[in-house]
Order: structure tokens, then C-alpha cells, then sequence
């Protein structure tokens, strides 16, 4: 019978002793027989002349993408993103009519989107967003007689 269950318990040890070996020895990060990569970004923040902080992005790969802040004369932050490859991204915020913030953004192949916000009725923000190829979102949010805010997302295509 002392035999019987030391036989039991020296399998049990062993189903659970193997597997966790293993996954010591892979560390969960690589199949068996590869090793597993190690890489590294760099984020390097400074401010600039005009009191915006900008960025400057080392990827995995050495590759250099620079973000510049811009304080705009609104008071309002505008941005330039320009990638490793050398395309650019900007971004323009302005004040509407409404008094909201609205913004343009010129991508890197060239293509505009625009952002309209709106202040509702119950003081919450809208907006519509439409997109380089004329496609519209809509996002009207709603508070509840608790409190509680309710968002509505509507998407059309052209």
C-alpha cells in the first residue's frame, strides 16, 4: 500500500515538475528553438521655444519619429508629426462659432478629416467627424435623469 502511493505521488510531481520546467527554461516568450527578441524605444521629451513640449520617438527598428507642439496665437495646441520615413501629420485645433474646439487633420498621405464639436443642450460635447473619403461619424452623448451619460455612435458612408 506505502508503495501504491509513492508511485502515485512521484507521478503526480513529475506531471507537475515537467511543464513548469519547460516553461522555465522558454520563459513563455519564445517556442522551443528560438530565441526570443529584445528591443528597446526611447521617448525624449523637451519644450520647445514656445513653452509646448514636444517629443522625439526612437523605435524598435532605429527609426526617428518627431512630434512638435505648437501653441497657436488662439491659445489652442496645434501639431506636426512627422514619421521615420519623412510623411507628416498635422493637426490644427481652432475655436468654432459655438466657442468648441474644432480641429483639421491632414494626414500622411494627404487626405483631410475635420472634427466639428458642438455643445448640447445638457452641456455635453458632440461632434462630427468626417473623413478623407467623405464618410461621416456622429457621436451625440446624453446625460440621464440619474446622471449617467448614454452615447450614441452613427456612422454613414458616402
Amino acid at each position: 500500500m506505502h508503495q501504491r502511493s509513492l508511485a502515485a505521488a512521484i507521478a503526480a510531481a513529475m506531471f507537475v515538475a515537467v511543464p513548469a520546467a519547460h516553461a522555465a527554461d522558454t520563459q513563455g516568450k519564445a517556442a522551443k528553438g528560438k530565441a526570443a527578441k529584445s528591443a528597446t524605444t526611447t521617448v525624449h521629451r523637451s519644450r520647445g521655444a514656445d513653452g509646448a513640449v514636444d517629443a522625439t520617438i526612437t523605435g524598435r527598428n532605429g527609426g526617428t519619429t518627431s512630434v512638435d507642439r505648437i501653441r497657436g496665437s488662439d491659445g489652442l495646441t496645434d501639431r506636426v508629426v512627422t514619421g521615420p520615413h519623412g510623411a507628416t501629420q498635422t493637426t490644427d485645433r481652432f475655436r468654432g462659432a459655438d466657442g468648441a474646439v474644432d480641429a483639421t487633420i491632414t494626414g500622411r498621405k494627404g487626405g483631410t478629416t475635420t472634427v466639428d464639436r458642438a455643445r448640447g443642450s445638457d452641456g455635453l460635447t458632440d461632434r462630427v467627424v468626417t473623413g478623407p473619403h467623405g464618410a461621416t461619424q456622429t457621436i451625440d452623448r446624453t446625460r440621464n435623469a440619474d446622471g449617467t451619460i448614454d452615447t450614441t455612435i452613427t456612422r454613414a458612408k458616402p
